[in-house]
Parts: C-alpha cells; sequence; structure tokens
C-alpha cells in the first residue's frame, strides 16, 4: 500500500514523501496517528505542498532542539543494578528508565520511543541513540555497574570479558585451521599417488613400445639370416657348375 506522509517518520520518510508500507501499519498506526494518508492521485497532488510545509516545521524544532543535542552528544549516564558473576544484570535497564534520565538531565521530555536502544541486560559501557528530530540524533553513553561496587570496576570487568572472549575466539579459529590443514593432507596424498600411478603407466607404456621395437628389430635380423643362408647354396652350386665345366 502507497501513502503519503503528512509528517517526518524515522526510518520511513520525510513529509511530502510516497512511500510503500505494509496494509496493517498504515491502517492501524500511520492513519489514525494523522501521520499519513492513502497515496491517492488528489493527495499526490499536494505532496509538494505537504513536503515545504514538512521543511519549515522542521526548520524550526531542528533550531529549538539544535543545542539540546549538542548537550547529549557523548554525554555519560550511570546506573546501578543487581548482576551476577557472569556481569548478567538481574533484570536490564530498559528505554523507560533512560527516557526518564534523560529528560531530568536536560529539562526537556524525551519518550521511550525516542530512545533507540533493546533493554540493556549486562554490567559495562553501552552507545544508545536519542532520537529527538529525524535529523538531530545524538549518541549517549550509559555505563551499568554492580551496585556497591564503582564505575572502574564495571568497565575493567567488560575489558577482561572482551578479552577473554577474543582468546576463545583465536582458539576457536586455530582448531578449525588445524582440521582443514589435516584434511588437506589426504588430498595432498592422493594427488602424489595419481601422480605416480601416472608415471608408472607412462613407464610400462614406454616398456611395452621398447619390447615391441625390440621384436621387429629381431624378426628383421632373422630375415635377414635366412636370406643370407638360402643364398649360399646357390653361390655354392653355381661354382660346382663352373669347375665341370672346366673338366669337359
Amino acid at each position: 500500500m502507497k501513502v503519503l506522509l503528512l509528517e517526518d517518520i524515522y526510518k520511513l520518510g520525510r513529509a511530502g514523501d510516497v512511500k510503500k508500507v505494509a496494509p496493517g501499519y498504515a491502517r492501524n498506526y500511520l492513519m489514525p496517528q494523522g501521520l499519513a494518508i492513502l497515496a491517492t492521485p488528489g493527495a499526490v497532488k499536494q505532496a509538494g505542498r505537504i513536503t515545504k510545509q514538512g521543511e519549515v516545521k522542521r526548520a524550526k524544532v531542528n533550531q529549538e532542539l539544535g543545542g539540546v543535542s549538542e548537550q547529549l552528544e557523548g554525554k555519560r549516564f550511570v546506573f546501578a543494578a543487581k548482576a551476577s558473576e557472569t556481569r548478567r544484570l538481574y533484570g536490564s535497564i530498559n528505554a523507560q528508565m533512560i527516557a526518564e534520565v534523560v529528560s531530568e538531565e536536560i529539562g526537556v521530555t524525551v519518550e521511550p520511543k525516542q530512545i533507540e536502544s533493546q533493554p540493556l541486560r549486562m554490567i559495562g559501557k553501552h552507545t544508545v541513540s536519542v532520537r529527538l528530530t529525524i535529523d538531530l540524533i545524538p549518541e549517549i553513553e550509559i555505563i551499568v555497574h554492580r551496585e556497591g561496587e564503582s564505575i572502574e570496576s564495571a568497565l575493567e570487568e567488560e575489558e577482561k570479558a572482551a578479552l577473554l572472549a577474543e582468546e576463545a575466539l583465536g582458539e576457536i579459529l586455530e582448531e578449525e585451521a588445524a582440521v582443514d590443514d589435516e584434511n588437506a593432507i589426504p588430498e595432498v596424498e592422493q594427488t602424489d599417488e595419481a601422480d605416480i600411478l601416472e608415471e608408472d603407466e607412462a613407464e610400462a607404456e614406454t616398456a611395452q613400445t621398447d619390447e615391441a621395437e625390440i621384436s621387429e628389430e629381431d624378426e628383421a635380423e632373422e630375415e635377414l639370416a635366412q636370406t643370407d643362408e638360402a643364398d649360399i647354396p646357390e653361390e655354392d652350386e653355381a661354382e660346382v657348375e663352373a669347375e665341370e665345366e672346366e673338366t669337359e
């Protein structure tokens, strides 16, 4: 279903854009909230006017919240929570909790839906985006530490966990490489065996060829010998006849 956006909608589009969305999303959320209308030919003709109105409104809001965005960018917020020895929280730090501390800090109401984060369930440092407008999305730093412990200890735990994970990954990669090498050895051996067989076959063919040539040579020599033997009696007969003529 195609709709014409009446307001800026994060990750979808800006006012005046025509977008294709799921029918359920359009009917159950966009249209009831006054964020979009069905993109009929008549509605699309109004897109230019809606776009200009959206630009004016957007510029005004960006100007009003520009200072807030700069104030929030890179700012650290700290939460203490109960956690297991594996750094997993008993519970979580959710968008509602983050929105409350951010609103208190900047003096501007931030809704949970403006917090771009899944519930945080681990001790350590997390980067979270705060969607003030479609253009202003500062990133803040959330530090979650164990109740009764310091922020530094939480960061050290996270660093150690990251190193252990990196070492474990390295071991896995080494094991996979070793397995690959083992699997590659038989292939090399098979290739060598195939080469040897080919060489043996070539030698056998050469030997057969040599034997055939030798047989041919022997046959030729035998024929020559037989010819010579046949010539000798003829010569003897000629000599006998010559002697008989002389005697007469």
